[in-house]
């Protein structure tokens, strides 16, 4: 955690983002025709069960108006965390045996009233070769892409938690495959461009890899932050990608009215089990949930449930173990409880911002559609003023690990805090268009490739070539001396952290005597 510097603008709605947190848990039950089978996951690795299955686990989800196109909404939904570019041979499609969902709640009652449903089918040309592609692939639908995904989307339309109506809106549509690296695809922004197809009645559609767009230092893990604050500052998720679906939708058909804009989005992931039947494996609105508010036992229970039996979670949003954790640790002392500021913002939406009128609590990411995108959007969303970022609806640069500690610690209750994990931004740069999701990292460029040295015998990127055999060359000042120099930075970064975070505690103690 990490000091940050903001405006302090007046936000009776900063409440949210500690909902967003608190967000803890909601059970089971299913809509008859949709029902999940049995419990098991959702968020990077968050759970028990899902932790084993990545193909189904849902990382992320996004919904914000769309910048270039404010009368359109865009809804993204990720899977399969921690894909290293270079993970062959198979890389990573979509799991073809799995009904991925993305769901709108139109009413704040608590249950899902359009229901969008991705289905995915494997193509191999040819069996007989280990390769993914056997030459460069110029388009997705180059002879040379072996291994190619295509895909249907389906729209339910949904009362009382019963399907009354399906309409088929895309067939067989192409995804974007894996980056495997410079040689295979020398242009992939061509390829990520074939893939963005547009359907009737105003919809856009993109599915394939993207850069993961969520950005944090996770040694929050390591009890919070290397216990001595310092660890912080590094993301990551830096150089892994995920599989992205995206879809940019005319908000009037997403809204229940001009009168009545806000929607609540949620996804899961269901997966055909042993019976034919399909189980709910994975569920995810708001970040952050099932990671660090449902505690363990009932965290594959949460990956199972749906948004309109979340009362049952409710004692982890009342009595969140986060700040007693924060306090435990860094002395910084927890607000009371039972935190009712999590509880409405998390369960209701706020009032006159996204909360819609007679609402159900229920977790998932809500969103006011009639508030016009931001042109300068700021990271910390609501807590700086800015409306039209989290906690209302969730862009890809808001950063909602910051506003989630500042909120968890009390922000909305007049514990002023300014905590966050030094990580304010992605790696990669975010598109200006649909799906505006970074290209992915490729995987002549991924984490385990080195990069430095001068000699010519390697690539542009640092890569060794074969003229080599793989080798460094003795003039490349590489071997010893690159270990050294990667220790002395590693060092001088290890020396900055901590410096981050003697810092800031010293300026925590600073408040805390005063």
């Amino acid at each position: 955690m990490t000091p940050n510097t903001r405006k302090r603008p007046a936000r009776s709605i900063a409440v949210l983002a500690a909902g967003a947190l608190a967000a803890g848990g909601l059970a089971a039950a299913a809509i008859p025709a949709l029902r999940p089978g049995a419990a098991t996951a959702s968020s990077h690795r968050e759970a028990p069960l899902i932790s084993g299955q990545p193909q189904y686990d849902n990382t992320d989800v996004y919904a914000f108006v769309s910048p270039d196109r404010p009368d359109t909404t865009t809804l993204i939904a990720n899977w399969t965390p921690f894909e290293e570019p270079a993970g062959g041979p198979n890389f990573y499609p979509f799991a073809d045996d799995a009904q991925h969902d993305i769901h709108i709640d139109s009413d704040g009652d608590g249950q899902g009233d359009l229901l969008y449903r991705w289905t995915f089918r494997n193509h191999t040309k040819n069996g007989n070769t280990f390769l993914y592609n056997t030459g460069p692939v110029t388009s997705l639908d180059d002879p040379d892409l072996n291994f190619t995904q295509t895909y249907d989307i389906e729209l339910l339309k949904l009362k009382d938690q019963k399907v009354v109506s399906t309409t088929k809106l895309a067939q067989g549509l192409p995804v974007a495959p894996s980056h495997v690296g410079k040689a295979s695809m020398p242009d992939y922004g061509v390829l990520r461009s074939q893939a963005v197809r547009q359907l009737p009645g105003g919809t856009t559609a993109f599915a394939g890899q993207a850069d993961d767009p969520f950005f944090l230092d996770l040694r929050v893990f390591d009890l919070l932050y290397g216990g001595n604050l310092s660890e912080v500052g590094k993301d990551t998720l830096k150089g892994y990608n995920v599989n992205t679906i995206a879809l940019q939708v005319p908000t009037a058909q997403l809204r229940q009215s001009k009168q009545q804009p806000v929607i609540g989005i949620w996804s899961t992931t269901q997966r055909k089990n042993a019976s034919g039947g399909w189980s709910q494996v994975s569920r995810l609105g708001m970040p952050l949930v099932n990671e660090v508010v449902v505690p363990l036992k009932d965290k594959d229970k949460f990956n199972a449930s749906a948004p309109w039996n979340d009362a049952d979670f409710l004692p982890y949003v009342t009595q969140p173990e986060l700040p007693g954790l924060i306090e435990s640790i860094y002395k910084i002392k927890a607000p009371a409880q039972p935190r009712n500021d999590l509880v409405s913002a998390f369960l209701t939406g706020v009032k006159d911002l996204n909360q819609p009128p007679n609402v159900r609590p229920a977790e998932m990411i809500r969103l006011n559609t009639a508030i016009a995108p931001s042109s300068s959007p700021k990271r910390l969303g609501v807590l700086d003023g800015d409306t039209a970022g989290y906690p209302n609806g969730r862009r890809l640069t808001d950063d909602v690990v910051d506003i989630s500690l500042q909120v968890v610690e009390g922000e909305l209750t007049g514990a002023k805090n300014d905590l966050g994990d030094a990580v304010n931004a992605n790696d990669a740069a975010f598109g200006k268009s649909f799906p505006y999701v970074a290209l992915p990292a490729s995987g002549s460029r991924g984490p385990l490739t080195r990069k430095g040295g001068q000699n010519t015998a390697e690539g542009s990127d640092g890569t060794r070539t074969q003229l080599t055999g793989g080798a460094r060359p003795s003039s490349s000042g590489g071997g010893d001396d690159t270990l050294l120099i990667a220790s002395a930075a590693g060092g001088a970064a290890g020396a900055a952290l901590i410096g981050t975070g003697l810092v800031w505690w010293r300026l925590r103690r600073r408040e805390v005597s005063a």
